[in-house]
């Protein structure tokens, strides 16, 4: 039997007296887009700091295409193929949007990408390095529509187009696997309703497979194949859509937060 191609076993995580993670599992497989739902504090964002190694597990293993990532350094995991967005943005907002594209694209850059750029009139594997990162990195401006901010410094963009940038830049990673914490968060509907059709594009033109943290419920139910629901750190369910949306402790938590758990439309 094939491994699956990301996986979570019995996954917990303590600070101290606090158990922010109480036995986490679940599984993703290739091409799926498997969300993580639950009220503010519920542990969705530990989880995320485990996966790509900001948090080490107190217990429990996480395996990414069959090999075991738990315990290694963010930049190993990303070296795997695993690339991040953040709740928080981590831009540099004093630069471009293509710099900042540019940067993504670190882990793949053998000359480095400042050298490059200082090449840039001599025939050189630099060169040629250089040119070859920038169509990819066009693409993604392509991609999500961003050239009108191509050269203008992140600062100086709406908050939804810098969300916007940081999802390029994870895509100038090249990652199979897309980790997305609230990537809509701070967008207005027209910019949320985009996004979904953004990364339904993600999907199809780069191959990724797109694990997400999202509070916004009709998107989550529009695009996830599967999702996991946690509160207060311990898995409630995990399933369809439909199946979430009907669970009746699902219910009860965002009742809580006075959140609406929407169907996905037909």
């Amino acid at each position: 039997m094939n491994p699956a191609f990301f996986q979570v076993e019995h996954l917990t995580r303590h600070f101290g007296g606090l158990v922010a993670l109480d036995d986490v599992s679940f599984e993703v497989e290739r091409g799926m887009t498997f969300s993580i739902i639950g009220p503010n504090g519920a542990g969705k964002t530990t989880l995320f700091n485990c996966i790509n190694g900001i948090y080490q597990p107190t217990s429990g293993t996480i395996a990414f295409q069959g090999e075991a990532i738990s315990g290694l350094k963010p930049h190993q995991i990303a070296r795997r193929g695993l690339a991040r967005t953040f709740q928080n943005l981590e831009l540099f907002a004093h630069v471009t949007t293509m710099e900042n594209l540019m940067l993504g694209r670190h882990l793949h850059m053998n000359t480095g990408l400042w050298r490059g750029a200082t090449m840039l009139f001599r025939r050189s594997k630099a060169v040629r390095e250089e040119i070859a990162h920038r169509q990819r990195v066009e693409q993604i401006i392509d991609l999500l529509d961003l050239h009108a901010a191509r050269d203008k410094p992140v600062a100086a963009l709406p908050y939804g187009t810098q969300k916007l940038v940081e999802l390029g830049r994870a895509l100038a990673m090249e990652p199979t696997l897309l980790l997305l914490d609230e990537p809509s968060a701070g967008m207005n509907q027209e910019e949320q309703e985009d996004l979904v059709f953004w990364l339904q594009d993600i999907k199809a033109e780069f191959g990724v497979t797109i694990v997400m943290i999202e509070h916004h419920m009709q998107m989550v139910m529009d695009i996830s194949d599967r999702i996991l629901v946690l509160n207060f750190g311990k898995p409630i369910t995990e399933g369809t859509p439909e199946e979430v949306a009907s669970h009746p402790e699902v219910i009860k938590a965002y009742l809580g937060e006075e959140t609406e758990i929407v169907k996905r439309e037909t």
